[in-house]
């Protein structure tokens, strides 16, 4: 058996108060009998019964749950693409530990709060690649996010219109059915900016057609820092010297701006994944689904049946402690 609630302080509080309020009127009532030479005995069972309805009001609160039910949900559901940047300037320790995983951290608290929601993966350096389709399996998704390095990929420069395209097309690709509207869509970036590949402009154009919102997460600072290596040096450029990585949040602003979306910062001083998480919910879903869920089916009907008669059964049963 399962609980839908965990026993926490407020019960125990509960518990107390109940204790303390019956302790001072057992104490009253036999110090009012004491001087006529009486006794507070018959007390006794109406404390076991007041005692026993209480515990049963508390073990239905915590819901005692046990057998599962298969129950509708109703949703109006988008799809989010998670796109994130796995290129080596993604390993720099300005912002801490470093920028993906800090990122990782984030992503994590971000897909638990969309449970309704389809999401996808899809990471990308010089190339893209889907890591995880669109799906509502969210222990899936939190173990490919878990596992993300920057050493998935193949070493080369950071090109942001390689996972927008594979996104669009994945967007494409999706069966819709008939007479339904097209399901909302989403991208999600996270990268630090620093873009060396194609223009970008054919597809953004492409993007804002297909009415799909882009979210931009840039990650890192302005200010930059070197690039640690594996043995304890750092990186260098083809001239040998050091590179420097920062964050180029122009690209990613524009992107956001152009698709009807936002800009937001992780950096060394500012989280604003939070802010996201609040933009996203915005964004409703365009197209009514009912999926089957497996739930714990909750039997508090029980324990508060029968505590409410034994509460009815304390009030019509009276005990006279004093007598003339």
């Amino acid at each position: 058996m399962n609980w839908a609630y965990p026993f926490s302080w407020p019960e125990l509080t509960g518990i107390i108060i109940f204790g303390l309020l019956y302790a001072g009127y057992v104490v009253r009532t036999w110090r009012l009998a004491a001087p006529l030479g009486q006794r507070g005995w018959r007390l006794g069972w109406k404390l076991v019964l007041r005692g026993l309805a209480f515990g049963l009001l508390t073990i239905a609160l915590l819901g005692p749950a046990y057998g599962v039910t298969q129950q509708p949900i109703r949703t109006a559901g988008k799809d989010v693409w998670l796109l994130v940047d796995l290129s080596r300037s993604m390993d720099a320790p300005d912002v801490a530990p470093t920028r993906l995983q800090k990122a990782q951290a984030e992503l994590s608290l971000l897909i638990n709060r969309f449970q309704a929601d389809r999401i996808g993966l899809i990471v990308f350096s010089s190339e893209a690649y889907v890591q995880c389709p669109l799906t509502y399996d969210q222990n899936a998704l939190q173990l490919f996010i878990s596992t993300l390095q920057t050493s998935l990929l193949p070493t080369g420069s950071t090109n942001l219109v390689a996972p927008l395209e594979l996104a669009l097309t994945r967007l494409h690709a999706m069966p819709q059915a008939a007479g339904m509207p097209p399901r909302a869509a989403v991208f999600v970036v996270v990268s630090d900016g620093e873009d060396f590949g194609e223009n970008l402009e054919p597809t953004v154009r492409v993007l804002t057609r297909s009415g799909t919102r882009l979210f931009a997460m840039g990650v890192g600072t302005l200010e930059g820092t070197r690039l640690p290596r594996a043995n304890g040096r750092y990186l260098h450029d083809s001239r040998g010297r050091e590179v420097v990585s920062r964050l180029v949040p122009t690209s990613l602003r524009r992107l956001a701006a152009q698709t009807g979306g936002q800009y937001f910062e992780l950096t060394d001083r500012r989280n604003e994944f939070p802010l996201l998480v609040n933009a996203l919910n915005r964004v409703e879903g365009q197209a009514e689904q009912v999926r089957t869920v497996s739930v714990a089916d909750n039997r508090y009907r029980y324990p508060l049946a029968l505590a409410l008669a034994l509460l009815v059964l304390d009030i019509l049963l009276t005990v006279k402690v004093i007598r003339p």
